[in-house]
């Protein structure tokens, strides 16, 4: 039996369900994308490797996984223990001529990145667009089926999961002695190095970064 405890990476399949009606709004299951009408299914369906405990999940499903074995679960949530409660102060008037700045057309039903907030739009008035910037499933209760497949031991495998979910993007990495040494584009360098304290306690291992030098154009 594997206990599972905080740090551990493990590998989760998962699907969360809207509990009143059954809608899936989030997967990395195939068929469940499938099913859901996802576009690009293939594409979304991919392994999900991560450090419990560390807030790369939803918090209660950490917990919940926490002292568990490898396995399959179901999960039901309260909207307070999910996503949280609707907050009608998230809901507000945007002008018009912030979507003229980026030749969009507002439309009810759209939505949109305002500066790493995501909202949708509501109405459309004039010049006043009512949007919505709570999480589409604020309010609601949530069921998940759950299936972790297995623990990660590989520390190569555990270091590139971590860094992708951080970084966004697959970077070179080695790992020698008590450290481990990213290659990173310029002008990177500094932000990879805020993480040094969270690789410290996940991993024990100091954070080096190089940044690789300008390719020169041939003219």
């Amino acid at each position: 039996m594997v206990e599972l405890k905080k740090n551990d990476f493990i590998e989760l399949g998962f699907t969360g369900h809207i509990k009143d009606n059954g809608e899936i709004f989030d997967s990395n299951i195939l068929e469940d994308l499938k099913s859901a009408g996802h576009q690009n299914p293939e594409k979304m369906a991919k392994p999900f490797i991560f450090p419990l405990g560390q807030e790369m999940f939803l918090n209660a499903v950490d917990e919940f996984l926490i002292g568990k074995d490898l396995g399959k679960y179901e999960l039901e949530l309260e909207a307070e223990k999910a996503f949280g409660k609707r907050n009608p102060k998230f809901v507000q008037l945007v002008s018009r001529n912030v979507f003229k700045q980026n030749n969009v057309n507002p439309v009810a039903g759209m939505t949109f990145n305002f500066d790493g907030k995501i909202g949708k739009i509501l109405s459309v008035n004039g010049g006043r667009i009512m949007i919505d910037f709570n999480n589409p499933i604020a309010g609601k209760d949530v069921k998940y089926k759950l299936d972790v497949i297995r623990k990660v031991e590989d520390l190569n495998e555990q270091i590139k999961a971590f860094s992708e979910f951080l970084f966004k993007m697959t970077l070179d990495f080695e790992v020698k002695d008590k450290s481990v040494s990213f290659e990173v584009p310029v002008g990177m360098g500094k932000f990879i190095e805020m993480f040094k304290d969270k690789f410290k306690e996940i991993f024990n291992l100091e954070l080096a970064v190089k940044e690789k030098a300008k390719e020169e154009k041939i003219e």
